[in-house]
């Protein structure tokens, strides 16, 4: 098997056939930086953690497994930038300390303003869909205009919004009293995000299937310190019931 087939398998959405590829599946040299993105993008990181030549990669993957510190020694070398600031941010919000949010919610607004001076456009929304998150269970008005921002930059560069943003959205609109609001945008949510993505468990979770939020979490890998700031809220739209 190759990246080839790898890469197709994923382009036509074929989720089984991608799984299929990336089992005993071990990239030349080469290919193996791509490779490691296409795994993360499928819900396999520790196979993007281990393949990833890009350090950015790495991180990303490790902090998906909840792997902080081999994350912050990833980072730790890199020079400024606006993802390099957001991974630290999203470090920070995953490890929990009595602290931790203030200072996730600081580093997430400077990699903010970092996106905003260089034109990082995805930075810009992920910094967005993060601050959101940080800022829903203090201020969900505050998260509310933040997020506001990262759909206008999908807006102006004529893209779909964001499924990881949509999902925290979801969330915001919910605690502030749009329930059938916020059914609509976690639906548009699920229906854009990858398998196995944080996206796709937040999404779930914004529409009360919690049993199937844990299930996609396990199955892409993900810590499930990334569930947490969702976890118990009282707004959480009702499941489904068929």
């Amino acid at each position: 098997m190759t990246l080839t087939a790898l890469q197709a398998a994923v382009n036509a959405g074929d989720d089984v056939a991608a799984l299929a590829v990336l089992a005993n599946f071990q990239p030349a040299s080469a290919e193996a930086q791509a490779c490691a993105v296409l795994a993360l993008h499928l819900g396999r990181p520790s196979l993007a953690a281990q393949w990833a030549t890009d350090p950015l990669t790495r991180a990303a993957a490790l902090l998906r497994l909840g792997h902080t510190e081999a994350a912050r020694q990833t980072l730790a070398p890199l020079p400024d930038s606006p993802r390099v600031a957001l991974l630290l941010a999203r470090l920070l919000a995953l490890e929990h300390q009595a602290d931790a949010v203030p200072q996730a919610v600081t580093q997430a607004t400077y990699a903010r303003a970092l996106a905003r001076a260089e034109g990082d456009a995805g930075a810009l929304t992920a910094a967005a869909t993060l601050l959101g998150e940080l800022l829903l269970p203090t201020d969900a008005r505050a998260a509310l205009r933040t997020l506001a921002e990262g759909l206008k930059v999908a807006e102006m560069a004529g893209e779909a919004a964001d499924a990881h943003l949509l999902a925290v959205l979801a969330h915001v609109q919910a605690a502030v009293g749009g329930a059938e609001k916020a059914r609509r945008t976690a639906e548009k949510a699920l229906a854009r995000a990858a398998p196995r993505s944080p996206a796709r468990v937040v999404a779930l979770l914004a529409l009360g299937r919690s049993e199937q939020a844990h299930a996609e979490a396990s199955a892409g890998e993900l810590d499930g310190r990334w569930l947490t700031p969702f976890m118990g809220l009282s707004h959480l739209t009702a499941p489904d019931r068929e």
